[in-house]
């Protein structure tokens, strides 16, 4: 069943994907890429929508002046990091319903930025018809996840990769995503107009019209990269389809996601006031 308490406006940006239940040392946090993107969307003084799915009494970030619709669920998607000497390992307690197209109102299916975010599978591929006027961004990680009877976390191969990509404007996705392997981000390259890889601290790189270019990060102390990497892909979605040019928006991404390191959790979305004055920093040192 589809929930809504409120009148379905018009909006700017759409996130598709899960809000997340994360597990932390201080208790349950909400996460995922739906709440990182449409806060920072939001931040960019956008009119924001997400379509989600989690189960009653879940907890949620603020989402004043954001729109939600969700698919009501028995359980909400439970994520816990735990790590290591050998870098992360991700267990999921729990997954949320599927999302369905049939969700999204009328008043959504023109929307300017549409951004799939999915962390568990949880996008198919009946999305793909619904949006042809919109700007469409990837941030693939969830169609590369899959897990064990015990919820352990593992790479899997993405089958549909070309026939989601061929539908979207961009896509971003981390190094980590594919297990650093640089043969699928090879053969991603040339399915996607536009193809972001981020390498944490390093930066990102960018593909483009047979051309690739290194963006380095500003260098920050790190307390908490969880979110960055959705936090630049908004930035990075919103400010490619403002300037249709992949290098600026690129800068400008790596200067936004940089600092969210520097602040915990959903703290790490930028302010409106940061967003302008990283906005003059750019155009004012071309």
């Amino acid at each position: 069943m589809t929930i809504n308490l409120a009148p379905i406006e018009p909006i700017d940006y759409l996130v598709i994907g899960h809000i997340t239940q994360d597990i932390t040392p201080e208790g349950y946090k909400a996460g995922g890429t739906a709440s990182y993107s449409a806060l920072t969307a939001h931040a960019f003084g956008l009119r924001v929508g997400i379509l989600t799915s989690f189960a009653e009494g879940a907890i949620l970030p603020n989402l004043d002046g954001i729109q939600i619709i969700n698919q009501e669920s028995s359980q909400s998607s439970v994520f816990e990091n735990i790590y290591t000497s050998h870098g992360r390992h991700q267990v999921i307690h729990s997954a949320a319903e599927t999302l369905h197209p049939g969700s999204v109102p009328n008043s959504w299916l023109q929307t300017p930025i549409v951004h799939f975010g999915p962390i568990a599978r949880e996008i198919n591929s009946d999305f793909l018809r619904l949006f042809p006027n919109s700007f469409i961004g990837m941030t693939p990680q969830g169609w590369f996840r899959d897990w064990d009877a015990d919820g352990n976390v593992h790479f899997t191969q993405w089958p549909e990769s070309s026939l989601f990509l061929s539908k979207a404007n961009a896509a971003v996705l981390s190094v980590e995503d594919v297990q650093e392997n640089e043969d699928i981000i090879a053969s991603l390259i040339y399915a996607v107009r536009v193809l972001v890889v981020t390498e944490g601290s390093c930066g990102a790189r960018v593909y483009w019209n047979g051309d690739v270019r290194n963006f380095r990060a500003p260098e920050k102390e790190e307390l908490d990269a969880t979110g960055a990497g959705d936090i630049f892909a908004t930035s990075f979605f919103i400010r490619l389809r403002q300037t249709q040019d992949p290098w600026e928006a690129a800068r400008f991404a790596t200067l936004i996601s940089s600092r969210s390191v520097t602040r915990k959790a959903l703290a790490s979305v930028p302010t409106a006031e940061e967003i302008q004055n990283d906005l003059i920093d750019i155009i004012s040192n071309p």
